[in-house]
């Protein structure tokens, strides 16, 4: 009788999941020509759409059915307020894609559609001058364009990432951070408004005054309230040049310690950094390209051959007609901190090259066929309390070499955070970003190896995890709602009211597998 009632079951679901395959293959020559017939001044494009099913990863790849090529934001809000009408009886689903620097797939829409945010550069960027300046510019603009246009009027933004062929939106769905971060905060804390399109297709503007709630479930929200269209940044006047400084240390203690001391109070320095180097060969020789060793004769006898090392990486901006008064602060200020002296490098360089500094590397690795291969990389939030801990773990132990790419490793103020915003950040008054951003040499089934690097990246997480480090995910990744709830743990429910409120069908940013769109079949 069993088996009997298991043979009826086993046929009714394959009866049932062949009848869902017929209503879909039926719909999709229906879905297909409602999309051709929207009023938009762009178009979808059918057949071109293998490049919105990579990224910056290299690790998935899920092929969309249409791309978008906006030419406007009432574009956007069209494709989006279409598939909502379409209701939950269909599966399509809308990613925003910028530059293609997701990781694993996030900006992907497997059935769906990709918006080409890239297709919006060119509206005009708007500087605002005054005592308080700002530009206003789309989502899809790359934030080194805003760096170069706003050079011309003297102005700059004042956080960044270390890369900057990222776009606007890209960035501010996530946070943004790099070395300015201890100072100014991210970069989502440094935008007074937006442009939005919700997952109901709806174009809003938000402010911390205006949908203040929208405003702040936007920044940091991984795409799933709305395609960020338009921002207005908070700006600052931008300097001449960089004095950029390079020291070494033996002692993750020390170290740190000292990388805490000057992100407190006012700090000589403007961008404050570091990384992790590992059995490195000739490591100060090859600083000699970009930087000036203070004392030549002691800097050749440094050895690095199968040292565990901390690098902390400073830089000082500042006008030409200040040199003199620059030197003796730096001078100063480098005389408080405890690093070995005779690795003290220094260059001067123009604002822009430091900034656009990893474009210089990227060129390089292009032209090497190094640059579009798989990137597991691992980005870590860890509360202050629980960095020695980590450091004596990891360092030298689950990693024995950091020939994959580099680790930065570096203190930020919780306090330059809006905990208003949707990012997942330590408790801790001070935390760390420790970055493993490792570069996987493709079919090798050696150390610089994809599935090295992926056990290596596992290892770490499980230490952490066993440790109770509450260490959180920058830029995370997860395959089930049950991790995503413990990644956001007490801010969940928060999160899942707004995805209730600004995009109830879960339309938006699929690939990021926080929300499975709810679909229903009617007879």
């Amino acid at each position: 009788m069993r088996n009997t009632y298991m043979l009826f079951l086993r046929s009714f679901m394959i009866f049932f999941f062949s009848c869902m395959t017929i209503k879909i293959n039926l719909c999709f020559p229906s879905i297909l020509s409602s999309l051709k017939t929207l009023p938009i001044d762009g178009h979808f494009d059918f057949e071109q759409v293998h490049h919105a099913a990579k990224d910056f990863g290299n690790r998935y790849t899920f092929l969309p059915l249409a791309v978008l090529r906006p030419k406007s934001v009432s574009d956007i809000a069209t494709a989006v307020k279409h598939v909502w009408q379409m209701g939950p009886g269909s599966e399509l689903t809308v990613a925003a894609r910028g530059h293609g620097h997701s990781l694993q797939g996030q900006a992907q829409a497997p059935g769906g559609v990709v918006v080409n945010m890239e297709s919006l550069q060119g509206l005009d960027m708007q500087f605002h001058t005054g005592n308080f300046p700002y530009v206003d510019v789309s989502g899809g603009e790359l934030w080194i364009n805003i760096l170069r246009e706003g050079l011309k009027h003297g102005l700059a933004p004042k956080s960044w990432t270390d890369y900057l062929h990222l776009t606007v939106g890209g960035t501010l769905s996530n946070a943004g951070i790099s070395g300015q971060a201890f100072r100014h905060g991210p970069q989502i804390t440094n935008v007074h408004q937006l442009e939005v399109v919700t997952g109901k297709g709806e174009v809003v503007n938000c402010s911390e005054k205006q949908n203040s709630d929208l405003f702040y479930s936007v920044l940091g929200g991984l795409g799933q309230f709305g395609i960020i269209t338009r921002a207005r940044i908070s700006l600052e006047p931008a300097p001449e040049m960089v004095k950029w400084i390079r020291v070494l240390y033996t002692d993750f203690a020390t170290f740190s310690k000292d990388q805490e001391k000057l992100i407190s109070g006012e700090s000589t320095f403007d961008y404050i950094e570091g990384f992790v180097i590992i059995n490195r060969t000739g490591l100060l020789n090859n600083w000699r390209s970009s930087f000036n060793p203070q004392d030549p004769v002691q800097a050749s006898k440094f050895k690095s051959d199968g040292r565990t090392l901390f690098c902390l990486e400073l830089a000082k901006y500042f006008d030409r007609d200040e040199t003199a008064v620059v030197n003796q602060e730096v001078k100063s200020s480098l005389s408080q901190l405890n690093h070995v002296p005779s690795t003290l490098f220094v260059s001067e360089v123009p604002y822009i090259e430091f900034l656009d500094r990893v474009h210089i590397s990227e060129i390089k690795l292009r032209s090497k066929g190094l640059w579009e291969v798989p990137h597991p990389w691992l980005n870590l939030l860890i509360p202050r309390s629980k960095i020695q801990i980590f450091a004596q773990h990891v360092f030298g132990n689950i990693l024995t070499d950091t020939s994959n790419g580099p680790i930065l490793i570096y203190p930020v103020n919780k306090s330059k955070w809006d905990n208003r915003t949707s990012v997942v950040i330590p408790e801790e008054d001070v935390f760390y970003l420790v970055a493993f951003l490792s570069s996987a040499v493709p079919s090798s089934t050696g150390t610089d190896g994809l599935d090295h690097i992926l056990i290596q990246n596992k290892r770490i997480l499980e230490f952490c995890e066993i440790a109770r480090l509450g260490v959180k995910q920058y830029l995370p990744h997860y395959s089930t709602q049950r991790e995503w709830k413990a990644h956001f743990g007490s801010q969940w429910e928060v999160f899942a009211r707004r995805k209730s409120s600004y995009d109830p069908l879960a339309i938006l940013a699929p690939g990021q597998r926080i929300f499975q769109k709810a679909i229903f079949y009617s007879q």
